[in-house]
Formats: C-alpha cells, sequence, structure tokens
C-alpha cells in the first residue's frame, strides 16, 4: 500500500466574496506488483466523512478506507472545509479532488470510469451535492474549463450515500442546515440545497442505505432522494435496515462508539456497496 497527501485548493466568488481555500486529501493506494500484473487500474473511492459540517469523523474515515482498501478499491479521505466556512466551499473541493484523481489516474493507476464519491450523514449531503449539481456553472467558474472525453474532469461516476442529509426542509438535520448555510435565511435559500428537489437527467448513479430507527437523520431523506431519482431514471440501489441509530459507519468493532453503534445486521452494507460500484 501506498500513502501519501494532497493539497487541494479551490479559488472562487460568491455573493460578491473572494474566497480561497486549501486543505488536503489522503490517498491510500494499492501496490502494483508482477505477481498480481493483470489488476492493470482499480476503481477509486473519496470519502466524505460526517460531523455535520462542523467537524470530521475520525470513525468514518480511515476505518472505512482500509475496508475499501481491502476490497481492491483506492480510497481517499478528503478534508473538507466545515464550519465556519460556507457553502459552497466544501462542495468546490469535492469537485477540485474528484479533478484531481482523474488527472492522476494512470499515474495512480486508477481506473477514470469508476471514481465514486462517498459520504456519510452531513458528508453524505457534500456528495450528493456535487453528484446533482456537479454541472452547475460555480464549479466551471472556479476550476476552469477541464474535459478529458468529453467528460468534466470533476464529474463523478456514481455516489455511495450511507444516512446521507438531503433535504433543508422537514426532515432535515438542524445542525448541517445551519452551519452550512448560516442562520436567518428565508425557507427559500435553504431549500436551495434541498438536493432531492434538484435532481435532474444529469444526476449521477447512486447507492444508499439508511436504517429504519435513525432520529437524527431521519430515513425519509433517504427516500425523498430516491424517489427523485426514480422520477427523473436515474439508477440506484437502497437498503434500508430496520435496526441501528445514526452514524453507524462499520457497524462494527472497529467504528463503533458504545454498544449501539454494534449493529452486525447492518454491516453487510459495504460489500453491497463494493458489488454495486463493480457493476457500474
Amino acid at each position: 500500500m501506498f500513502f501519501f497527501e494532497s493539497e487541494i485548493a479551490v479559488a472562487y466568488q460568491y455573493k460578491g466574496e473572494s474566497v480561497e481555500s486549501k486543505t488536503k486529501m489522503s490517498a491510500y493506494l494499492i501496490d502494483t506488483t508482477s505477481e498480481i500484473s493483470t489488476i492493470i487500474k482499480r476503481p477509486a473511492v473519496i470519502i466524505c466523512p460526517g460531523g455535520g459540517y462542523a467537524f470530521r469523523s475520525r470513525r468514518e474515515a480511515e476505518p472505512v478506507a482500509l475496508k475499501y482498501l481491502a476490497c481492491g478499491i483506492h480510497a481517499f479521505i478528503l478534508e473538507y472545509s466545515v464550519a465556519p466556512s460556507k457553502w459552497p466551499c466544501a462542495m468546490l473541493e469535492l469537485a477540485k479532488a474528484v479533478q484531481t484523481v482523474r488527472e492522476h489516474a494512470q499515474e495512480w493507476k486508477v481506473d477514470a470510469d469508476k471514481i465514486i464519491i462517498s459520504g456519510f450523514s452531513a458528508g453524505g449531503h457534500l456528495a450528493a451535492s456535487l453528484g446533482t449539481l456537479w454541472n452547475d456553472s460555480l464549479i466551471e467558474e472556479s476550476l476552469g474549463k477541464s474535459v478529458i472525453n468529453g467528460k468534466k474532469m470533476w464529474k463523478p461516476d456514481g455516489m455511495i450515500l450511507c444516512y446521507p442529509v438531503i433535504t433543508m426542509g422537514e426532515y432535515t438535520h438542524e445542525g448541517s442546515k445551519f452551519n452550512l448555510l448560516g442562520e436567518g435565511l428565508t425557507q427559500e435559500e435553504y431549500d436551495l440545497l434541498s438536493l432531492e428537489t434538484r435532481v435532474t437527467e444529469d444526476t449521477v448513479p447512486a447507492f444508499f442505505w439508511h436504517t429504519e430507527e435513525d432520529k437524527a437523520v431521519p430515513v425519509e431523506n433517504s427516500l425523498q432522494y430516491v424517489m427523485a431519482m426514480r422520477k427523473s431514471g436515474i439508477p440506484f440501489e437502497i437498503h434500508i435496515y430496520e435496526r441501528g441509530g445514526h452514524g453507524l459507519s462499520l457497524c462494527n468493532e472497529l467504528t463503533a462508539h458504545g454498544d449501539e453503534q454494534l449493529v452486525p445486521d447492518d454491516a453487510g452494507w459495504i460489500d453491497l456497496a463494493v458489488r454495486w460500484l463493480r457493476r457500474l
């Protein structure tokens, strides 16, 4: 395995304000040896941990990356900006991360057509933002016109969304909403980031998992997004588990913060996600 860190820097203008941001992306790459010469390139997953746009959970970062690595998939962890940083900084950083991985696909032995973004909770909102809004002019204004084989360099090929925050409406996670957008806006302004209302035929395919018992980010977040994808004809796979609260990560001893996060019946989600990814 190779491990290194790559700088992710973006500059943009939004609502008359000029903003510059620098952060990092950690890379976990599978080594290529003469004993496995048939494997020339591998899929890659860029992980966005949760944390309500207030912090980035370590429980949803390296343990998840190592699990993907064990499944033969390159993994990256994005240290995206959180509060007091506001929209659209984190989304532009994720777009830059996708572009960076695709630009180095040959060097890092990545399949440039299987670059997946994955997010947990608020990180799920971040991933779904790029997966839904990747064609927004705001990204091109920040990253420039960058296309390869007719595809914009920052367009992800799919999303793995783990108990994601999606809506800014009735079922929202209030902390994520205010950390991302600030307080005092009108509901119409918040609804611009209700991603279930922004799905189009350009939205990328997605894998979801959620639990029925999740009280922090109700399962309606995933359901509303899935229904919007259904109406737009976007492929998806969704798994709703009966038991388990919020923030389960791998659902096992590696990531549990207390017995309530040990939910072995839900732990198979990542194997299902890998199978979905390989079918893309």
